[in-house]
């Protein structure tokens, strides 16, 4: 899957790509991406991105001729290696506090190599007060946020959300059935993850729950469960209620 990232801090982005399991990802080109940096299509002694809002008020609103410039400029870059490129319409995808909230089905569907989104996407970081919204109705198929706050910009929603797409793809994680046992999986019912424990023994004077040193796995699945429930019930009751559980 191809993305590629329009932005005007491509070095906030780019160690990301290089560091921890998910370059794996990155390195082997399953998610194969492409840094696009919004001011080389500014037009201009000042090569500027942004200017006033109309009607007034605070802040500054980003230009749309140089997103669009560079909107065309990656879908020429697309179409020229068509063994990579899309062959249909490519989502366009603007991080920003009115989209859709990033849950972990979003993400499964996202990461689907075979799905809707087996092309990837176009991922554009707005910065400022936004962007200019004739941009947005013209080219922006899908928007995108992390939640309900506001960031200095999309950089940072889009590491998340190619982080979270990358450590699903095959080989990505050691172990394959990692993944399996998140927070809302549908393996775990869409519960909470539950608590987990490692050497030594005793820590601190606390020990590790006697069921998880019995050996006996269906009591441990069975008391992993009820932490599951508890834990989602006690944080997040939303979710128990939207599963019916």
């Amino acid at each position: 899957m191809r993305f590629d990232i329009v932005t005007l801090f491509p070095e906030l982005i780019e160690p990301y790509l290089k560091l921890g399991i998910t370059r794996r990802a990155f390195e082997s080109k399953q998610i194969d991406v492409h840094l696009w940096q919004l001011r080389d299509y500014a037009t201009g002694n000042y090569k500027r991105v942004d200017d006033r809002p109309f009607g007034g008020g605070p802040g500054m609103v980003m230009l749309a001729e140089p997103l669009s410039a560079c909107l065309a400029a990656i879908k020429d870059a697309r179409q020229a290696i068509p063994d990579k490129a899309s062959s249909g319409v490519v989502p366009i995808a603007l991080f920003s506090p009115i989209g859709q909230t990033i849950a972990q089905s979003v993400v499964e569907a996202w990461a689907d190599s075979k799905g809707a989104f087996a092309n990837g996407a176009i991922l554009i970081c707005g910065r400022y007060e936004g962007l200019d919204q004739r941009f947005i109705d013209a080219h922006v198929t899908h928007q995108l946020s992390l939640g309900d706050f506001v960031l200095s910009g999309g950089e940072i929603a889009a590491v998340a959300f190619l982080d979270a797409i990358a450590r699903l793809q095959p080989g990505v994680l050691t172990d394959e059935q990692s993944h399996l046992q998140d927070s809302f999986n549908p393996a775990l019912d869409g519960l909470l993850d539950c608590p987990h424990y490692t050497r030594p023994e005793v820590w601190n004077g606390i020990g590790v729950p006697e069921v998880l040193m019995s050996g006996n796995h269906a009591k441990i699945e069975s008391w992993r469960q009820a932490q599951r429930l508890a834990l989602t019930t006690n944080r997040r009751p939303d979710l128990i209620t939207a599963k019916k559980l």
